[in-house]
């Protein structure tokens, strides 16, 4: 959602918030600002509209005027993307500021009582009624201190939030606090760092503390880190991790974007999620969170698959896969809607969470209430001690490695080979996978980042020059069958998302029940074709959308005639079993909604509108 960025020690405060904004401008975008401690110990602030750049034109005489500090980015929630709706936040007697990430959804309520009490606001956001709240506190007790009131106004609201506050009067500190928005403690010599993610402290400390949810923290070079909990006031012993994190994941490595760097990380990033796991020489795999609790599994009534965006389409192909060879039913449900509906659930079902963050709220609401009703609860996410990570009953992470470009690519395969591995397992334990088949699988399936490899060498010239003659359409359709329905989906998606394009992905079979009226000679519709899977059908597809004069795109594997001969562009791929096509067949449609995006002049890495964490439903 939003970025989060503090610091106290000896360094210069403004270079670390400014370098530390930008690694986390993937959070958000439309906003950014500072504040710093200056040698007087008083305030200076400096916010705007736009991006960490524009910040930057406007601060650059803050550079070496302070040791401490905090920044944002801001994706916004309340109140449009303007100046003064910026953040930080000051109280009515400025001496008082605060960032913040998540919504405060009592904010209104909040907002009455205060003005009533004389106070005034300047922006339309829900973070400048906390701050106030705080200084409220203050105002009617002079015997609390500033944490103390930090303390009190968190009990005051509800909704989501992670939260630096400073206060003039209290120099050198900190305070800082996490509800169900995520926030990490950098631990240096003499120094501090704050976060939403270790990448802006990576270079300065390998150890880092994730605070809890409901915990608060004051940090003072004086006094150390001192956690407590926000309900109760209880003193909590820090856990302090060792960072597995580097420089040079979170760098773009000669790559002009994040988003390309990312695509053709895939062949490692499947790899290391499968390193460990697969052992194809062994004949088995390793998945301890399955195993410890594959009775659950095995006699589920059925496995419930929750998730957003991207992690859904990666979930409607766990859909197929556990479907086909566990036998054990399962259903699909974006995580937004999931507990607005008032679902059945019992403690038969098994609910399988997915998320590249960890953090996506829709998709913790959706398992807090899968959890009151006693369903066993499995996580699939790529970022260690995530809120999700920590809820859940067991779970797996993947291994992609930090993805800094807003719209998923290695994180979408990695789930997809976690979930290949799930189904795998399952059903060679409960005998729906014979061995030879099982065998034949995973060693197909061991063999997959090599493929992948062999798409990102043999396509990534063609499907360049393909996307310049798409660059001025405002429609694509995107159509696959089986196991690349799903893939189809997520296609489309990565279009929309950072070419602006109108795209939608359809069943291939569904196209005559209504998008058909939509194909003539204007309309490209991209078409995955492997031969496994429902080929002859989708042969006939493509004659349907020929004799309308529709643009196909085909990707098909190397060496196919029939599909190839009637499609104006051919994209081959790798033969594979049908149950892998989604995962080789993605990645040139990612390279498709790239270079469209990048020939139209988008920002790939920071998609208008959009956010890498959706930290608020």
């Amino acid at each position: 959602m939003c970025g989060i960025v503090g610091y106290t020690g000896f360094q210069d405060a403004y270079e670390i918030v400014i370098n530390g904004l930008r690694r986390l401008e993937y959070r958000g975008y439309d906003s950014a600002g500072i504040v710093l401690e200056n040698r007087n110990n008083s305030f200076e602030v400096e916010k705007t509209k736009g991006k960490v750049d524009d910040l930057v034109n406007i601060s650059n005489q803050l550079k070496g005027t302070a040791q401490m500090g905090m920044g944002h980015t801001r994706w916004a929630t309340h109140g449009v993307p303007s100046d003064r709706n910026s953040h930080p936040h000051l109280s009515n007697n400025n001496k008082i500021a605060i960032i913040h990430n998540g919504i405060i959804e009592n904010y209104d309520t909040i907002k009455k009582m205060l003005t009533e009490k004389g106070f005034t606001f300047k922006s339309e956001t829900d973070t400048e009624v906390l701050v106030n709240l705080i200084q409220y506190f203050m105002d009617i007790n002079a015997d609390i201190d500033f944490p103390t009131a930090v303390r009190y106004a968190l009990n005051e609201v509800y909704g989501a939030y992670a939260i630096t506050v400073m206060h003039e009067d209290y120099p050198g500190v900190l305070v800082v606090g996490r509800l169900g928005s995520p926030l990490a403690i950098g631990i240096g010599e003499k120094e501090y760092f704050i976060a939403s993610d270790a990448s802006p402290f990576v270079e300065f400390t390998k150890e880092a503390i994730y605070l809890e949810e409901g915990h608060m923290a004051t940090i003072s070079l004086e006094g150390g880190v001192d956690i407590r909990t926000i309900n109760e006031n209880s003193k909590i012993e820090p856990e302090i991790q060792k960072l597995k994190l580097s420089l040079e994941q979170i760098e773009k490595g000669g790559y002009e974007h994040f988003m390309l760097k990312e695509i053709f990380e895939q062949p490692k990033s499947i790899h290391d999620t499968m390193r460990g796991r697969l052992l194809v020489d062994e004949g088995v795999i390793k998945m301890a969170g399955i195993w410890d609790h594959v009775e659950k599994f095995k006699n589920a009534n059925r496995i419930i698959i929750i998730a957003c965006g991207t992690s859904w389409h990666a979930g409607l192909i766990g859909e197929y896969l556990i479907e086909e060879y566990a036998r054990i039913p399962v259903e699909v449900e974006y995580a937004s809607e999931f507990r607005y509906r008032n679902p059945i659930i019992t403690d038969k079902d098994v609910v399988i969470a997915i998320s590249q963050s960890g953090e996506t709220a829709d998709t913790m609401a959706a398992l807090k209430l899968a959890k009151e009703k006693g369903a066993f609860i499995y996580g699939i996410c790529n970022v260690v001690d995530s809120s999700i990570a920590r809820i859940t009953d067991a779970g797996s992470y993947t291994h992609a490695g930090p993805e800094i470009g807003v719209a998923s690519t290695k994180a979408f395969t990695a789930q997809l080979t976690i979930l290949t591995l799930i189904a795998f397992k399952l059903g060679k334990h409960n005998g729906n996978l014979g061995n030879a088949d099982f065998m034949s699988l995973i060693a197909e399936l061991d063999a997959i980042p090599k493929k992948i490899e062999d798409v990102l060498s043999s396509t990534h010239e063609l499907v360049q020059n393909i996307a310049k003659d798409f660059v001025g359409v405002q429609n694509f359709l995107y159509l696959g069958r089986g196991y690349n329905y799903p893939a189809a989906l997520e296609g489309a998606l990565k279009l929309k998302e950072i070419s602006y394009i109108h795209a939608e992905g359809y069943p291939a079979a569904e196209m005559k029940h209504g998008p058909i009226a939509l194909i003539d000679e204007n309309m490209p519709i991209v078409i995955i074709a492997p031969k496994k899977g429902h080929y002859d059908k989708i042969v006939s597809n493509v004659q349907e959308i020929k004799a309308r004069k529709g643009k196909v795109i085909a990707v098909v594997n190397r060496g196919d005639q029939q599909v190839s001969e009637m499609a104006d562009y051919v994209i081959e791929i790798p033969e594979t079993s049908e149950c892998f096509s989604p995962i080789v067949a993605s990645v040139p449609l990612q390279l498709l909604a790239y270079y469209i995006a990048v020939y139209r002049g988008a920002n790939v890495d920071q998609p208008r509108n959009l956010a890498k964490s959706v930290t608020v439903e």
